[in-house]
């Protein structure tokens, strides 16, 4: 299968990505987990983007780097956690920190 029929799971460094991509080929999609800092060039061949969660907020300091051009690509994403905080940070929207869970 080319790449342009596999999802990019986009993974911050945390251990969901593996189970993301697990639960996706489960359900007979091709995915590869990439890194969430991967360059236009390493993403152009993916038809959709899963951007997985981790334990950091889009308002760490030390939040991982990401490639902004994602989401400007006209190409499907899924935010899962922290990648929903990233979608949400990047298309204008506001991210709140709640003083209590």
């Amino acid at each position: 299968m080319s790449d342009s029929n596999k999802i990019a799971i986009l993974d911050p460094g945390a251990q969901y990505g593996k189970l993301i991509d697990k639960t996706v080929r489960k359900l007979g999609v091709e995915s590869q987990i990439v890194d969430l800092a991967a360059s236009n060039e390493e993403l152009a061949n993916y038809s959709a983007y899963i951007v997985a969660g981790g334990g950091a907020s889009v308002h760490d300091a030390d939040a991982p780097k990401y490639n902004a051009d994602i989401f400007h690509s006209g190409k499907p994403i899924l935010g899962i956690c922290y990648g929903l905080q990233l979608i949400v940070k990047e298309l204008g929207g506001k991210v709140e920190k709640l003083d209590t869970r």
